[in-house]
């Protein structure tokens, strides 16, 4: 058996089995566009995108130590901005510098790094030749005051362009008040970023206070976050980031939109592999790859949860991990490590699909 599947199962800890031996009963793996080295070939040559979007994506998937596999691997800090830089930097200050953002990808061989607009203008001409960078474009700035669920744009796809970023990034709260506007926007903004021939990444949220349920919250319901993963798809991003799936059942439980009874006995269960399957599913049965977030930093226990959540990911046909604050949110070395060992498991060729 190979040692780095030992430690991996190691990790695992009393999940080892429910995950490493599943067996998904929901949608045939068959059915699955997976991640595999030849993907922008299989699913991009024949698509609208053009020639400087297929030198693009390539880059993205021929960089760092997930080069050439079909998986990614992405940091993103942005937090500064979404969460307070003095909330999501007071761990560890360094990362109020962002040179040490990219120094992080870097010495983490990352397939690129994700940040702001700002981090890569004051640093492009030092590093945009060494790692691909991806800009985010809108932020929910969370000083006003009470908060909403709002992004708004702050910077432009041609900006990015400019500084020499491969892709651009952005937000959609779906469910939230401002979600039209927001839909709207990153559309024109994807449509923007493809006639330049830049890769689009959706950070795909659902987002209503109302979508809680007797203690529960479904904005992390696999159907949910499926539904709004379709959305994704449909104004043409060219990867969905999307949180792991929770629980199931926000339509039905909560009492609104359409949904029908084999979406929950037939193409899902209680697994999180099938509740990711079905998010998978939702972007065109991976013809659009899905990354998922890393979640928020615990401190002890991060390690455990950031491999469980790459194994989830992996075996239910996703194309890799966006790690940030359980990898910044500590020294820079535990953080290389950290993302090194979640890259280890789409390295390791005895993880595969359930």
């Amino acid at each position: 058996m190979n040692t780095k599947l030992d430690k991996i199962q190691e990790w695992l800890g009393k999940d080892a089995g429910y995950l490493m031996d599943h067996k998904s009963q929901t949608f045939d793996k068959n059915l699955l566009h997976a991640p595999s080295p030849d993907f922008v070939d299989k699913e991009f040559v024949h698509s609208n995108r053009n020639s400087q979007f297929l030198r693009n994506m390539a880059t993205l998937f021929n960089t760092g130590r997930l080069g050439g596999t079909g998986y990614l691997s992405i940091l993103p800090i942005d937090q500064g901005i979404e969460h307070s830089a003095g909330s999501a930097f007071a761990p560890n200050p360094i990362y109020f510098d962002p040179e040490n953002i990219i120094k992080l990808a870097l010495e983490a061989e990352c397939n690129a790094v994700a940040t702001t607009i700002g981090s890569f203008g004051i640093l492009s001409r030092k590093y945009a030749h060494k790692i691909p960078f991806i800009v985010k474009l809108n932020h929910n700035e969370l000083l006003s005051y009470p908060n909403k669920h709002n992004q708004i744009m702050f910077g432009s796809v041609d900006d990015a362009w400019n500084l020499g970023a491969i892709a651009v990034g952005a937000t959609i709260y779906f469910g939230s008040e401002e979600s039209n506007r927001q839909i709207i926007e990153v559309s024109e903004a994807f449509e923007r970023a493809h006639e330049l021939g830049m890769v689009t990444i959706l950070w795909c949220y659902v987002r209503n206070n109302g979508f809680q349920k007797d203690g529960v919250n479904y904005e992390t319901a696999a159907d949910l976050t499926g539904q709004a993963n379709h959305l994704g798809v449909t104004i043409q991003a060219d990867i969905i980031k999307q949180k792991l799936p929770t629980n199931n059942g926000g339509f039905t439980r909560i009492g609104f939109g359409k949904s029908h009874p084999e979406m929950y006995n037939k193409l899902s269960s209680d697994h999180p592999i099938d509740l990711c399957r079905y998010q998978v599913a939702n972007c065109y049965m991976g013809r659009i790859g899905l990354i998922n977030s890393g979640g928020e930093s615990q401190g002890e226990g991060d390690l455990e949860e950031a491999v469980k959540t790459a194994v989830i990911n992996k075996r239910a046909g996703g194309m890799g991990l966006i790690m940030g604050r359980k990898a910044f949110q500590r020294p820079m070395e535990e953080g290389v490590q950290l993302l090194n060992h979640i890259q280890d498991v789409y390295l390791n060729p005895e993880i595969d699909l359930a």
